[in-house]
């Protein structure tokens, strides 16, 4: 029986997939697949998905196998009552160097007191000097794939970094922490905290007033995680009062960000446009084809997601 694969995301994303998805098929064996953007759903084997795609109902897919999401997030996925096939979410080589490179830009960058040269060019001779990458503790909240990974890439230049998760972790080089108690150690000690956290119940505004509270003065935040992960109010408040130094927000509750708020405008926040770690088609395509060619061969797919736990 042939193998039929269909791609449900927006219009203006096919022309950038179906060649990088049609080579990445071949290379796995499945050159005879049908890949298509229609597809009847009785006829489907696996759906890759974007969640902000077509396909929101999922019932009428009674042949698929696996739903393969093109994006690491699947928090506007798992929750869908109709999903009832296997979810996995993307975890590719592109998307994860993609972050590492982002978050160590951000780190070094203030670590190194960067912005006061890019920006102080008015002819003050500044001759503060920063301390050693050994001497600057950085925590990571969050050690899923993207968080070990940047973690281990922190590490590799010199960092001090702690590490915590709901669970206990174990990266070499990092010290890992877990439970609300690990987290209050965490926080105690990050000069530069980068979020790299799933959207879940328990992880939405972990980042309030009381845990800002928690970190050192002069603390830097890095958030290419997910936006909900702040309280806004909150980390504007810890701004302006000085308790935060900077804050660069990759993420944001509503996106784009829009235009009139006041993330825009504060002297202390830096905004980029969801741009850490975007899905490339090349390397996402290969984790497609991967997982289906394993799942055909009688395999267990990989990156399945737990729905109890919501990624």
């Amino acid at each position: 029986m042939a193998v039929n694969i269909l791609f449900a995301a927006k219009p203006d994303r096919w022309p950038d997939y179906e060649a990088p998805l049609r080579r990445a098929l071949d290379a796995a064996g499945l050159a005879e697949a049908t890949l298509s953007t229609d597809i009847a759903p009785q006829d489907v084997d696996y759906i890759v998905l974007a969640p902000n795609g077509p396909v929101t109902d999922f019932t009428p897919y009674t042949r698929c196998k696996a739903v393969l999401n093109l994006w690491a997030g699947v928090e506007d996925v798992v929750d869908n009552p109709t999903l009832t096939q296997p979810l996995a979410r993307m975890v590719d080589h592109g998307l994860t160097q993609g972050m590492v490179e982002w978050v160590a830009g951000h780190v070094l960058r203030h670590h190194l007191g960067m912005d006061a040269h890019i920006h102080g060019q008015d002819g003050i001779w500044r001759t503060d000097v920063p301390p050693l990458a050994e001497d600057r503790p950085v925590t990571i909240l969050g050690l899923g794939a993207l968080g070990c990974a940047c973690a281990k890439a922190l590490v590799s230049l010199g960092f001090d970094v702690t590490g915590w998760s709901r669970s206990a972790k174990d990266v070499p080089g990092v010290r890992c922490l877990h439970g609300d108690a690990g987290l209050r150690d965490a926080l105690n000690t990050a000069q530069i905290l980068v979020l790299l956290l799933p959207k879940t119940p328990e992880t939405e505004d972990l980042m309030n007033a009381d845990r800002l509270a928690m970190l050192p003065q002069g603390a830097v935040i890095i958030n290419p995680g997910r936006g909900p992960l702040i309280d806004d109010d909150a980390l504007l408040a810890a701004l302006d009062a000085g308790h935060i130094a900077h804050a660069t927000l990759d993420v944001f509750r509503t996106e784009p960000l829009p235009p009139a708020h006041p993330y825009w405008a504060h002297p202390a926040v830096t905004v980029t446009p969801h741009i850490a770690s975007t899905t490339r088609e090349e390397t996402a395509a290969q984790v497609i084809a991967d997982n289906i060619r394993r799942s055909e061969a009688g395999a267990p797919l990989l990156h399945l997601v737990d729905r109890d736990l919501g990624y």
